[in-house]
């Protein structure tokens, strides 16, 4: 049997939906406009030569590169010769990229003119990369000097090999953000993505009709992989920008008349709090989702008491699961504010305690999954991937509890719970508490080194542009709402919060800097 008979894999998705809609657009960024054909066209032309240059089945390349349309073509690309992405965060400094760049074992950098001169610098740090490719960015840029140009090999007259290929081999290695010890490289193969396709096809809605807008950091698996990859796969058009701020997506989804929208939390906050929101016709925005971190319920009621034409999903999971795990869907947002819903079509999810039991209804425990979606394993790491899954579940280190209807709420990751005198604190309800204050626009909490507590219960708030608030009112509104051993023992007022790249919020940070606030630290 010829092996293309049967084959499912990443590569053959854009294949497909370009044989349905050859004219259709498939991708625009700043001046760049490609149709499903000329996408799929120069996808192989691509493939073909990063072939000529030696990459093949299992090589790992790696890309530490902002959103261009040339990164979702060397995505495709990559996979159409069976090579093995390796993203990059961007904001890494240079000797924890090399890490990923040697654990990896990548013998090709991807970066574009804005990154050069970290991607030069991290491959120099004892890795094997002997090869740079420069993708060219949303606005004007020139090629970097040593560096292989991406026009120039996709422009590539080379034949496209022949590669054997399945839906068990392996399509990329994501590295997780290593916040509580060196990062690990969850390794995923085009079954588990694509499995993890076909739940948000049907469970987040996401259809050929789609105009999207792809803001948030393709490296990330959540925009890559979410969205990006489900568009292409049922024939959607895509709007890419590297620049999640409002200034420029909310002109972008006037422009390009956007129909659905990713962000996390933070980046829709800075959306409602943007002098543009209001002056941007946004009639056609008909689909939004958030996830990353928890939404806020008053923000959540905030979105579509000013967007009543909208609808919103809750997507909620992790980089070992490719990543979506649970949804809440439309119809719920008001329903079970605050919940990330239930397991979508090709996951199992149960919140069970430290013997793998499920906990009763409102009880605190381990949320765990089994699926298709899966990654195989932590590359090179078979200790952490036997933790991971101890038990035949995967344990997603965060806790959480789980209705009478099966709906789940994310109490916090494990290391974000707070111990102060003894008791538990989930950051997150203090956090929704404090939402309720209208003068506060972003809100984290944190626990702090304390002499008496231990650990403190700590807010740090951005208020709304010109509108006041002191300690005293904040730890009054928390008092009179919840339990005083849950009140906040201090507040700190900065004019922003630190995150990473797609909008999660880096609460390390937060501890690191404010470590010394009661003399502890």
């Amino acid at each position: 049997m010829h092996p293309e008979l049967r084959r499912q894999t990443l590569s053959d998705l854009l294949t497909r939906s370009a044989a349905r809609h050859p004219d259709k657009l498939a991708i625009a960024c700043g001046a760049v406009r490609w149709s499903y054909g000329e996408f799929d066209a120069l996808v192989s032309r691509l493939g073909a030569a990063l072939a000529q240059r030696g990459v093949a089945k299992g090589t790992r390349v790696a890309v530490l590169a902002r959103n261009s349309h040339a990164f979702a073509a060397l995505r495709f690309a990559l996979a159409r010769i069976g090579a093995v992405l390796v993203p990059i965060n961007f904001m890494l400094k240079a000797d924890e990229a090399a890490y990923i760049l040697r654990h990896a074992g990548a013998v090709m950098l991807a970066t574009d003119s804005g990154l050069a001169a970290l991607a030069r610098d991290a491959a120099g740090q004892d890795t094997a990369v002997r090869e740079f490719v420069w993708l060219p960015s949303e606005g004007p840029s020139q090629p970097e000097p040593g560096m292989l140009c991406f026009d120039e090999l996709a422009a590539s007259n080379a034949t496209l090999p022949v590669v054997e290929l399945a839906g068990s081999d392996l399509l990329q290695i994501v590295y997780t953000s290593g916040t509580e010890s060196l990062p690990k490289g969850a390794m995923l193969t085009h079954d588990a993505v694509l499995w993890q396709y076909v739940s948000c096809l049907v469970d987040a809605g996401i259809s050929g009709g789609d105009l999207m807008l792809h803001a948030l950091p393709l490296y990330h698996c959540a925009q890559l992989d979410v969205f990006l990859g489900p568009a292409i796969y049922c024939g959607a058009s895509n709007v890419i920008t590297a620049a999640p701020t409002p200034d420029n997506l909310l002109p972008l989804i006037a422009q390009h008349r956007i129909s659905s929208f990713f962000a996390p939390p933070t980046v829709w906050i800075s959306l409602l709090r943007s002098p543009l929101f209001d002056k941007t016709d946004l009639s056609t925005l008909r689909k939004g989702y958030y996830g990353a971190s928890i939404m806020p319920v008053a923000v959540m009621q905030e979105i579509l008491r000013r967007l009543p034409e909208l609808r919103l999903w809750n997507l909620y999971g992790q980089t070992e699961i490719a990543p979506l795990a649970t949804m809440l869907g439309p119809d719920d947002q008001l329903r079970k504010p605050g919940s990330c819903g239930r397991a979508v079509l090709n996951v199992q999810t149960r919140v069970v305690d430290d013997a793998l039991r499920d906990v009763a209804p409102g009880e605190v425990g381990e949320i765990v999954h089994r699926s298709p979606h899966l990654m195989v394993g932590y590359f090179h790491d078979d200790a952490r991937t036997a933790a991971a899954f101890e038990g035949g579940w995967f344990h997603s280190g965060d806790l959480g509890t789980i209705d009478a209807d099966g709906y789940i709420t994310v109490v916090d990751r494990k290391k974000d719970m707070i111990k102060t005198g003894g008791e538990n604190v989930a950051s997150r309800e203090v956090e929704e508490t404090i939402y309720r204050m209208p003068q506060v626009s972003e809100v984290a909490v944190v626990g702090l080194p304390h002499p008496r507590w231990v650990e403190a219960v700590v807010a740090v708030i951005v208020r709304k542009p010109g509108q006041a608030l002191s300690e005293a009112e904040v730890l009054a509104h928390c008092t009179a709402a919840m339990a005083g051993f849950k009140a906040p023992k201090g507040v700190v007022f900065v004019d922003a919060l630190p995150k990473n790249p797609s909008g999660k919020l880096l609460k390390r940070q937060l501890r690191e800097a404010h470590a010394g606030l009661f003399g502890a630290g």
